[in-house]
């Protein structure tokens, strides 16, 4: 650890550093995360790429009482070193360890939690408008990236924003990146602006033509650079959007000059009304690797710091999303309408493939999931098979768009939901654990999930022969490991299968539950129990045929699901049996996830803790079927 960087305990220990030993820091920042990430994993690019924006605001701000809304959290880890947690970085993502996001209950710092895009400009606005209700003074600021402003939330807020003429800074810090590429017409605007060499021809002669002037010529090239943006404006019209939002627009300035950070953000902070500050950073500064390819370094897992490659783990069976990329290319070339849609994330639900094959067939609309639902029932209205493949946790910000403009009107749009379930060191905001509930209520939709990768296929297959809404969802990370079928089946909707017959208790299992049913069963038959097991395939509709069957045969039923219970599979269960008159003759237990947010850590440890191993369900089974009888 740097030692300028270990003096640091809070925030305030900035405002007593030389603009030396602050410009010394950033480079110390860069070497702590590079060497902590390298061995732990995290969201790495974004942090790398705001280190001196971090500590220009820290110099200027006390964030105990004073407001910073990080957009999308990724950015935070240098915020998080500088404000009491830097000797808690290395538990960072992990079991109990600090959150990848910001978060209130962790410390005073951070302001509110932010996991998905586009929310930090309507959150400080909300605390700009709190504050000038209760008469207090402290200053807001959001730190929004240029991916984050293709989110319709965004731009929303914007509109309110300069509308309302709040004392609110906005900081663009614009790397060209958000996890993939931009895309649209604001980030093509974006990339001209910043890239038109009037502007940098400008500076640059400028500059030169300052530093011949003795005594004086530095001071005013450092005065120069806060004051450029003025004539440059005049010639690029780079802030023309903000400003005609009610903006006042600053820049753009370079994100990596820190003596130019610390005098913008001085100057700005105490001016009136809503500014937009512009500035200019590359994902990933001062790692090479990072620099080269920021897709691969937005987030990673352990890595070689000499030589940027990732640390590759022994090879498993392919992942789910790996499965869903060459089934989509088989898709697409069996069925010429087939349409993919992604919001921002290409490489994350794994359609780059499909691009490339089909580039006509493809689209990204960035960080837009409801625009991405509703052109998708565009495209099924006018005869095409769109299939939106989405992480589940990004599937909520369109639910209305799924309500109205997909399942009233019955439009065939597939929806591919990979992370359904439990994701890991993400946290709370991504966890896909809500989509069962939130899809098997709304009429018309057709809800599936599959028990391996070949049946992951075979759904695909189905869900683009169906005539309506329909979504499968389907886990991160690997899969089963089970061969692959050369040919596609059609699986009837709304059908089960029985994988297990047995007298004792029967589980019913959805989805990545299947496998821990199984696994379940043969440890309950070794304690002398004899379970079936039912792959139910379908939340909606159920195979009700096969449930009377079941509820004739077994005295207890026990449903397995990897989402939330209220409202979820398990309560799909109940709702049939109390209509149709058998909710009294079996005892049901219900094995899922408990009214809560689940925290950050491997899968692997939170499902333990929320007893969704073999081991745990075999453990409660035991002892419920010893207490209960109908």
């Amino acid at each position: 650890m740097g030692e300028i960087l270990g003096r640091i305990s809070g925030p305030a220990d900035l405002k007593h550093l030389s603009e030396k030993e602050l410009l010394l820091l950033a480079g110390e920042i860069r070497e702590e995360m590079i060497r902590v990430i390298s061995e732990i994993g995290g969201h790495f690019g974004g942090g790398l790429g705001v280190v001196e924006l971090t500590i220009a605001l820290h110099r200027h701000l006390d964030t105990s009482r004073d407001r910073i809304v990080w957009d999308v959290g990724h950015q935070a880890y240098p915020h998080k070193m500088l404000t009491g947690r830097l000797e808690n970085l290395k538990t960072i993502r992990q079991w109990k360890g600090l959150a990848g996001f910001p978060k209130p209950e962790e410390s005073v710092h951070d302001a509110f939690s932010a996991g998905h895009a586009g929310t930090s400009i309507s959150a400080a606005l909300g605390m700009a408008e709190a504050r000038d209700l209760k008469g207090e003074k402290y200053h807001v600021v959001a730190v929004v990236g240029d991916g984050s402003l293709t989110a319709g939330m965004a731009m929303e807020a914007l509109n309110q924003a300069g509308a309302r003429k709040k004392n609110l800074l906005v900081i663009l810090n614009d790397n060209e990146m958000s996890i993939s590429e931009n895309v649209g017409a604001l980030s093509d605007y974006l990339a001209r602006i910043t890239s038109d060499p009037r502007w940098e021809g400008l500076r640059r002669r400028t500059e030169g033509l300052m530093r011949e002037i003795p005594m004086i010529g530095e001071p005013m090239v450092r005065m120069a650079q806060v004051a450029h943006e003025s004539v440059v404006g005049m010639l690029s019209k780079p802030g023309l959007l903000f400003e005609e939002m009610g903006f006042r627009y600053v820049g753009p300035i370079d994100g990596h000059d820190l003596p130019l950070l610390l005098q913008t953000i001085g100057n700005l902070k105490e001016q009136p009304g809503p500014i937009l500050l512009h500035v200019l950073t590359v994902k990933g500064k001062g790692y090479p690797p990072a620099e080269k390819n920021p897709i691969t370094f937005h987030g990673v897992t352990p890595f070689d710091i000499a030589t940027g490659e990732i640390k590759k783990k022994p090879a498993g069976a392919p992942a789910y999303t790996k499965i869903f990329s060459q089934t989509m290319i088989e898709l697409g070339h069996r069925f010429p309408d087939l349409f993919a849609i992604t919001a921002a994330m290409p490489e994350g639900t794994g359609l780059v493939d499909f691009r490339k094959t089909f580039p006509e067939r493809f689209v990204d609309v960035g960080i837009a999931e409801q625009h991405a639902v509703t052109l998708a029932g565009g495209m099924a209205a006018q005869g095409i098979t769109p299939v939106v493949a989405i992480y589940s946790t990004f599937l909520q910000r369109a639910y209305d768009q799924l309500v109205h403009d997909i399942c009233l009107q019955n439009l065939h749009v597939v929806f591919a939901l990979d992370r359904g379930g439990l994701v890991g060191e993400d946290g709370p905001t991504h966890h896909g654990v809500f989509d069962i509930a939130y899809l098997r209520h709304i009429p018309n939709m057709v809800v599936m999930a599959p028990k391996d990768e070949n049946e992951l296929r075979h759904m695909l297959y189905t869900a683009v022969l169906h005539d309506g809404p329909i979504a499968v969802r389907y886990p991160r990370g690997e899969g089963q490991g089970v061969p692959l079928d050369k040919e596609f089946r059609s699986i009837p909707i709304g059908t089960a299968e029985t994988l297990r017959e047995g007298q004792d208790v029967c589980l019913l299992a959805y989805g990545s539950m299947v496998p821990v049913a199984m696994e379940s069963a043969g440890l309950l038959r070794a304690e002398g129990i004899d379970a079936g097991v039912v792959n139910m395939r379908f939340a909606k509709p159920l195979d009700t045929s096969l449930l009377a069957s079941v509820v004739k045969k077994y005295s207890h039923i026990v449903t397995m699901e990897e989402g939330v219970l209220k409202g979820g599979f398990g309560s799909a269960i109940l709702e049939w049996l109390a209509m149709s008159d058998n909710l009294g003759k079996v005892n049901v237990r219900m094995v899922g996830i408990p009214d809560q947010y689940v925290d950050h850590g491997s899968p692997k440890i939170l499902r333990a803790s929320l007893g969704l191993t073999a081991p745990d369900v075999v453990k409660s089974l035991k002892e419920w079927l010893q207490t209960s009888s109908v």
